[in-house]
């Protein structure tokens, strides 16, 4: 029976040997893992990129709608001064002191005797800057007022007591003019009518004498 001499067995059973080596083995298990982590890295960075990316937009839309938001809060504020202003100049037009009222006032609280002179009409105003809403030490916020202007009317009657007894009709025009319903009621007087100035009897036509004298009607201020 022949003899079979395998003369690369030990060849053959090394290399068997470094096949089966561990550490091989773990190596490739070490490279495998990393090639895994980097696929994985680059997967996660994909996402960031793409999660900042969207975030970016939304970002660039928020901006956008916040600038939009502003300027609908600047046009509310604009659109408040202005409705503020308007009702203000209608309540001025409506309020204004009408002469014509208080001449129709002043012809019904007419005396024969006592002829009106004068009539002068002192208006003034008075305007008061805004103050706008600040914060105080304690962190809360203290409201503002808005501009504000106060209105001032002084009348001013010039008259002439022409009566017998000249100077006995003053008292009773005031009076007069003081409870005149017209004049109350258009012009406010509330019985603040004044006498400012009588002056004493002089010789008039026929040596008659008469007494000149001044009312003062001070309206009630209005703020508007």
């Amino acid at each position: 029976m022949p003899i079979r001499i395998n003369l690369l067995a030990e060849a053959q059973a090394l290399e068997e040997l470094r096949r089966r080596d561990p550490v091989k083995r773990a190596v490739l298990a070490g490279i495998v893992l990393v090639l895994l982590l980097l696929a994985y890295s680059s997967s996660v960075q994909l996402k960031n990129m793409i999660v900042r990316s969207e975030l970016s937009r939304l970002e660039s839309e928020l901006a956008a709608h916040t600038n939009e938001y502003q300027t609908v809060l600047a046009s509310q504020r604009k659109l408040a001064e202005f409705s503020r202003k308007a009702v203000a100049l209608q309540q001025l037009a409506t309020n204004r002191l009408l002469y014509g009222n208080i001449l129709n006032g002043l012809q019904k609280a007419a005396m024969p005797e006592v002829p009106l002179v004068r009539l002068r009409a002192d208006q003034s105003y008075v305007f008061t800057e805004e103050v706008k809403p600040k914060t105080n030490a304690n962190h809360r916020v203290v409201p503002g007022k808005p501009a504000t202007v106060t209105e001032r009317v002084l009348l001013t009657l010039e008259a002439r007591d022409n009566g017998q007894n000249a100077g006995d009709q003053v008292n009773t025009y005031k009076e007069r003019i003081s409870l005149s319903p017209y004049l109350q009621r258009s012009a406010g007087l509330s019985n603040e009518v004044r006498l400012a100035s009588l002056a004493p009897p002089q010789p008039g036509q026929d040596n008659k004498p008469f007494v000149l004298f001044t009312l003062e009607c001070r309206y009630p201020e209005i703020t508007r």
